[in-house]
């Protein structure tokens, strides 16, 4: 079963969406990728969706280190008992 699709144009002025374009890639996501979202969530919650926020330096450091293992398909730990021993022992920090 396909799916049909239709074309949304929406006008905005140019230094509006060079900035929308640009916080967007910093999330990851295209312009379209965002309208997708929002409409979306307008649909499944029926109200207008939450606002998504530019992560923090620490976030984006979590994030390009969990994609960097996953690239290497490695993880920080060899095993489960590694992981657990190194939340017992940073978990007072």
């Amino acid at each position: 079963m396909t799916t049909h699709t239709s074309m949304l144009h929406v006008r905005i002025d140019d230094e509006t969406k060079a900035q929308a374009t640009q916080t967007l890639a910093a999330l990851g996501m295209s312009m379209s990728d965002a309208v997708r979202l929002f409409l979306h969530r307008v649909v499944a919650d029926q109200a207008f969706p939450l606002e998504l926020k530019v992560p923090n330096a620490q976030t984006r450091a979590a994030m390009e280190e969990s994609r960097a293992m996953m690239a290497a398909r490695q993880g920080r730990f060899a095993t489960a008992n590694e992981l657990f021993d190194d939340i017992e022992t940073n978990s007072d920090k």
